[in-house]
């Protein structure tokens, strides 16, 4: 064979990942709820062939093996990327593009069980049990290839008949608004909300359907209308001549209908114009909240625009024009130019201010950074990034708390990850973790967790000394930071390598005192650690000086499906080979315990208990 340095470790742990993340999806609810579901389950019927290739603790994986279960996760992460897009997308545009959604549900299908068919199943040992899953879910896939799911007929003809009709019968629009799940002009109005999410999202590829689902979603609203009259007042309802403005669509200070809205500090929305002339008059507070603004930067509320731009174009009315006088006629930049000049002059003092001016910087840096992806992604293409890391090392502990919790915030924007780590933050995060206040190590730590998300991170962090100070904020840290730690501490263990730096720092003996204090609030956290270590040899040692199998054994019985799972993932390596650990739980009733669990547990977890007990048994012969 020839295997791959840490190729299985990082492939099989990405698709365990990826197989949580599907049982986390929701219930689909819209038009392709059926292709959806039907993708769903038989995706979850994979999840026993990672698993038992985890819980076998191979060290390595042929170049083969390992190519094929690559090709499985691309497959399987495409389709989870289609599921999601199922659930977040507009009912409407589904229904309305049936025939192209079905394709991608056709193609996912084929994708997948390609990836399946390349498999070399013979050379990985599986046990019969989830071997005979295995084909009967390949078998599952390959009939699902060669058939297209047909959409609701009565669906597609009233869908038909509301098209083609400029005042369709009402008794059709009754039946679409039922079968779409939007019966109220609330419901119609998240439906609008997310369509033009899509717009925006997607751009060209959705604007020549534009006009038809704007048509649409009029006949629908008017329809609503009709049926909801207590929404207007009755004239409004038998003409729709003069609509009601939604309340969230009028400024607040000039009460009109919003052309250019934009966001203050505060979170609230107003007419650019308006709250420009608010501003330049020398008010420092928020009109309707009357909070002190923390800075003028203006941002765009682009999803309302276009909800309004919608609501219009629905109900036949001309776009409101500027109101008052634009100061953005200057150039083609549009409206963003007041918000990349504020965050402009923010570096500035960044770079040039006095040590309360780059305080202050950085705070408002923080708040920006925390309140949208837009103001993420302008702070880091204004050059932000690495003036914040330098900002790591001040003096000031206030300043120090702004720049990493700015840093923390800008992360959650996925392209920004990459930006900070190449400007090399990792070390200087790692000394605030060990050095800082409370509340700078609690975000240091939330930082690397953000961070660690991608797995090329999770060896530069390990390697920069962040586990030993994870463990002890982990240790003496707030309730806050403790969960921070504890959640990135569990991140990074996903690398094998990380393992090792966590368990020779000590951090058994800890999560042993966590986990047998439920006033620590910890114990789901330090039994999910735990059990994602559980198979590095020392941890085996560090344990059985700790007398776990009691506290195991307690929350075997009574604990959450979730730590009960864990719990016997922590108890079966224990026991493996140790006929000592074995009669020591034996004496705890483990028997009648396992069998339990074997028989009511999750499936992770049913599968543990039926390994054990066979261990118990052999023990018996």
């Amino acid at each position: 064979m020839d295997p791959i340095d840490d190729s299985n470790t990082t492939i099989l742990t990405q698709l365990v990942q990826l197989m949580k993340e599907l049982y986390s999806l929701p219930e689909c609810k819209n038009t392709s709820k059926n292709m959806y579901s039907n993708l769903v389950r038989k995706m979850k019927l994979l999840s026993p062939l990672f698993e038992e290739l985890v819980d076998r603790g191979d060290d390595q994986l042929a170049v083969d093996e390992v190519r094929a279960l690559q090709k499985l996760w691309v497959a399987l992460d495409s389709a989870k990327e289609l599921l999601e897009w199922v659930n977040e997308a507009s009912k409407l545009y589904q229904a309305v593009h049936w025939d192209r959604i079905s394709l991608k549900f056709l193609n996912t299908t084929e994708q997948i069980e390609e990836a399946l068919n390349s498999i070399p199943y013979d050379k990985l040992n599986l046990s019969e049990e989830v071997r005979e899953q295995i084909e009967l879910v390949h078998a599952q896939f390959r009939r699902a290839k060669c058939k297209m799911d047909s959409p609701d007929p009565q669906q597609e003809t009233d869908l038909a008949v509301v098209q083609k009709e400029v005042d369709p019968d009402v008794s059709v629009l009754q039946r679409l608004s039922q079968s779409l799940q939007l019966r109220t002009i609330d419901d119609l109005r998240v439906e609008s909300r997310t369509f033009h999410e899509m717009v925006i999202t997607n751009g060209a590829d959705l604007g020549y359907s534009f006009e038809m689902m704007s048509s649409l979603f009029k006949k629908l609203n008017d329809y609503l209308l009709t049926k909801n009259p207590e929404i207007d007042t009755p004239e409004d309802v038998i003409k729709h001549r003069c609509p009601v403005i939604p309340d969230d669509f009028r400024c607040p200070i000039s009460l009109e209908l919003m052309n250019d809205p934009v966001i203050v500090s505060t979170g609230q929305t107003y007419e650019r114009s308006c709250i420009k002339k608010w501003i330049d008059a020398g008010h420092k507070t928020c009109p309707k909240t009357h909070q002190t603004l923390l800075h003028t930067a203006l941002t765009p509320n682009y999803a309302l625009k276009s909800l309004i731009t919608l609501w219009c174009e629905s109900n036949g009315i001309e776009l409101p024009k500027n109101q008052g006088n634009s100061t953005n006629k200057r150039s083609g930049t549009g409206s963003s130019e007041c918000d990349r000049a504020a965050i402009n002059g923010l570096l500035r003092k960044l770079i040039h201010g006095n040590t309360k001016e780059q305080r202050a910087a950085a705070g408002e840096l923080r708040l920006l950074a925390k309140r949208n992806a837009d103001n993420r992604v302008c702070i880091a293409e204004a050059g932000a990034i690495p003036l914040l890391i330098e900002l790591l090392s001040s003096p000031d502990s206030r300043t120090q708390e702004h720049a990493v919790t700015a840093l923390l915030n800008l992360s959650i924007y996925e392209m920004n990850k990459s930006i900070i780590v190449d400007a090399g933050a990792i070390p200087d995060i790692v000394e605030v973790l060990k050095n800082g206040s409370m509340e700078a190590r609690e975000n240091a730590a939330a930082t690397l967790f953000s961070l660690s998300e991608k797995d090329e991170n999770k060896v530069a962090i390990g390697a920069a000394g962040a586990i030993p100070a994870l463990i002890d904020l982990l240790c003496d840290g707030t309730p806050r930071g403790k969960k921070d730690a504890a959640t990135a501490i569990f991140n990074l263990s996903i690398y094998q390598g990380n393992k090792v730096r966590a368990v020779r720092a000590g951090i058994v003996p800890l999560l042993m005192r966590l986990l047998k204090d439920p006033g620590s609030g910890m114990v789901d956290e330090a039994l999910a650690i735990l059990a994602i270590l559980a198979r590095h040899p020392e941890v085996k040692v560090a344990e059985g000086e700790s007398d776990p199998i009691p506290v195991l054994m307690e929350i075997i019985r009574t604990g959450s499906p979730r730590n009960r799972e864990n719990a016997v993932a922590v108890l079966l390596p224990l026991c493996v080979r140790d006929t000592k650990h074995l009669k020591i739980a034996r004496e705890f009733g483990v028997d009648a315990a396992l069998k339990e669990l074997s028989e009511n547990g999750t499936e992770r977890a049913r599968r543990k208990a039926t390994n054990l007990l066979e261990l118990l048994q052999q023990v018996d012969t």
